[in-house]
C-alpha cells in the first residue's frame, strides 16, 4: 500500500473536470478503427483507441448508425475510467448521449467498486456518493434496440486454463461458434489454435495513450481498473457485428470472494456474480435484450474447472495465466498467479507433469511463502490476482498431499496449521454439486454435469 490520500485531495482540487468528449470511428475493408476523446479541464486530453481487425465474420452494415453509435459509446464509458483516475476530478461531464438517473446509478457503482483495489492500494478512502458527479449534457437518449442474432457463442480467451475449459466444453455446442481475444499474445492464439479455432477468430486491438503513460510515470496516480467491464461492452459490438446471440465468459464463483476480508474491495469486481447481473440488467434495459452475456463457469469452483481442465493434457504445453510472463509467454514462477495455478491443479496431475509445465515444483520454493500464507488465508489479504478462495487452496493442498511420499517445503508448513485429520473434511466434499447462481440454460447446466462426472 501506498499512501496518496493527500496526492489524492490535491488533484481533486487542482482538478475540476473530465470530458467524455466524443467518438469517431471509421469502417475501411470491414475493420473498425475507434478513437475516444477525452479532456481533463485544459490540462491534459487522451486519445485511445480501440480497433475491430478485419474479419470476415462482421457485418457492420447491418446495424444503423445509432445501434452502432450506442455501443461504441459504452465502450467509451468504460475506457474513461482508466484515464479519470490519473487526475480524479470530482466531475465527470458525458457528451455523446443524455444519462438517466439509473444508468448514471450504474456507471457510478461499477466505477467505485470497479476502482476498489486502486483506491485500496493507494491508501485512499472515498465516499461512494462524493467520489464523483457524473453529469450528461447531449439531449439524445441511450434506447435498446432488436438484433437479428444467431444461437451461437462468442467465446472470449486469455490463454489460462478457465477459457480452456469453456472453449472445449462449447465448441461442438454449435458450428457458427467464433473466439474473441483482445491484444492477442502467444498463449490465446494458441489455445484458439488447439481447440481448432484458428480460422474463426474475432481480435481487438486496444491500446493506451501516450500522454497516460506519461503522466503515470511522473508520479500520477495509477492502479488496477476493471478490464473485465471493458471487455463485456467490447463483446456487445462484437456479437452484434457478427450477429451472435451469446457471450460466454469465464467467470467462476470464486470471483465473488471479496480480495480484502470484511469488505467489498475485491480485484475480480468485474468477473463478479453481482456485475454480471447488473450488466445483463442494464444492456437489457438499454442497449439490446436480443443479447446474452454470461459466465459459462460461474456454477464452478477454481478447484472443479481445475479437475475438467487436467484431461485438456493438449493444452497443457500451451495455457498461461501468468502477468508477469505475459510478454515473454513464460510463467514466471515467481508470483501468485503461478502458485495458485500450480496448487489448484496439484490434486489433479502429477508432480513430475506440473514441473513439466511450470519449469520447477513450485511447492520447494521458500520465496514464495509470502504469497503462500496470502493464498491460504494466513495473512489477512489475498494476492490482488484473479484467484481462488482460500477455502479452494487449502482444500487443493489437502488433496495433493497423497500425491508426495516426502511432503515439499509449503505443504509441510501447511501441514502444520492443518493437520491430516482436518483434511478429512475437505477430501469429504461432493466436487459434483455445483452452485445454483447463474444465468445458464438447462441445456449449458447438462453439460457441466456431464464434464464433472467425467473427472469423478
Amino acid at each position: 500500500m501506498i499512501n496518496n490520500s493527500r496526492k489524492f485531495n490535491e488533484f481533486r482540487n487542482r482538478f475540476h473536470e473530465f470530458h467524455y468528449i466524443n467518438f469517431t470511428y471509421s469502417l475501411t475493408n470491414n475493420e473498425l478503427n475507434i478513437t475516444f476523446h477525452f479532456k481533463v479541464d485544459d490540462f491534459v486530453s487522451f486519445n485511445p483507441n480501440v480497433t475491430f481487425q478485419k474479419c470476415d465474420f462482421y457485418h457492420f452494415e447491418k446495424l444503423t448508425e445509432y445501434q452502432l453509435r450506442s455501443l461504441v459509446f459504452h465502450i467509451g464509458m468504460v475506457e474513461l475510467i482508466s484515464y479519470w483516475k490519473a487526475l480524479v476530478p470530482k466531475k465527470v461531464v458525458i457528451h455523446p448521449f443524455q444519462l438517466t438517473h439509473e444508468q448514471i446509478k450504474f456507471w457510478k457503482k461499477l466505477y467505485f467498486h470497479g476502482l476498489g483495489e486502486f483506491f485500496f492500494l493507494n491508501g485512499i478512502e472515498p465516499d461512494f456518493e462524493e467520489f464523483m458527479t457524473l453529469v450528461s449534457l447531449e439531449n439524445t437518449p441511450i434506447n435498446p434496440f432488436e438484433l437479428a442474432l444467431v444461437d451461437a457463442f462468442i467465446i472470449p480467451v486469455g490463454g489460462g486454463k478457465d477459457s480452456v475449459v469453456t472453449l472445449e466444453l462449447l465448441k461442438d455446442v454449435s458450428e457458427d461458434n467464433v473466439v474473441l481475444i483482445v491484444n492477442p499474445r502467444e498463449a490465446s492464439l494458441a489455445t484458439a489454435g488447439v481447440a481448432g479455432f484458428t480460422d474463426k477468430l474475432l481480435i481487438i486491438n486496444r491500446s493506451i495513450d501516450k500522454e497516460l503513460l506519461r503522466l503515470n510515470s511522473e508520479g500520477y496516480l495509477n492502479g488496477h481498473t476493471p478490464f473485465s467491464a471493458m471487455l463485456a461492452f467490447v463483446t456487445l459490438l462484437a456479437a452484434a457485428a457478427s450477429g451472435r446471440k451469446h457471450i460466454a465468459l469465464s467467470n467462476e464463483g470464486s470471483a465473488n470472494e471479496p480480495t480484502v476480508a470484511g469488505t467489498k474491495i475485491n480485484h475480480q469486481y468485474s468477473k463478479s456474480l453481482e456485475f454480471e447481473q447488473d450488466f445483463r440488467n442494464y444492456v437489457s434495459m438499454n442497449i439490446s435484450p436480443d443479447l446474452n452475456y454470461f459466465s459459462f463457469l460461474r456454477p464452478l469452483s477454481e478447484l472443479q474447472i481445475a479437475a475438467i481442465f487436467s484431461k485438456y493434457f493438449q493444452h497443457f504445453p500451451h495455457f498461461k495465466s501468468c502477468n508477469v510472463g505475459s510478454k515473454k509467454d513464460i510463467w514466471c514462477g515467481k508470483c501468485p498467479k503461478c502458485l495458485f495455478t500450480f496448487i489448484i491443479l496439484s490434486p489433479f496431475l502429477e508432480p513430475q507433469v506440473l514441473v513439466e509445465i511450470f519449469g520447477h515444483n513450485l511447492l520447494e520454493d521458500s520465496d514464495l511463502e509470502q504469497y503462500f500464507d496470502e493464498l491460504t488465508g494466513v495473512a489477512a489479504i489475498k494476492p490482488f490476482e484473479c484467484i481462488g478462495t482460500v477455502d479452494e487452496v487449502n482444500m487443493a493442498l489437502c488433496l495433493a498431499r497423497q500425491k508426495y511420499t516426502n511432503l515439499p517445503f509449503l505443504m509441510r508448513k501447511h501441514q502444520n496449521y492443518i493437520s491430516d485429520n482436518q483434511c478429512v473434511t475437505y477430501k469429504n466434499v461432493d466436487l459434483s454439486e455445483i452452485s445454483n447462481e447463474h444465468f445458464l440454460d438447462s441445456k449449458l447446466v447438462d453439460l457441466i454435469m456431464k464434464s464433472l462426472i467425467y473427472n469423478e
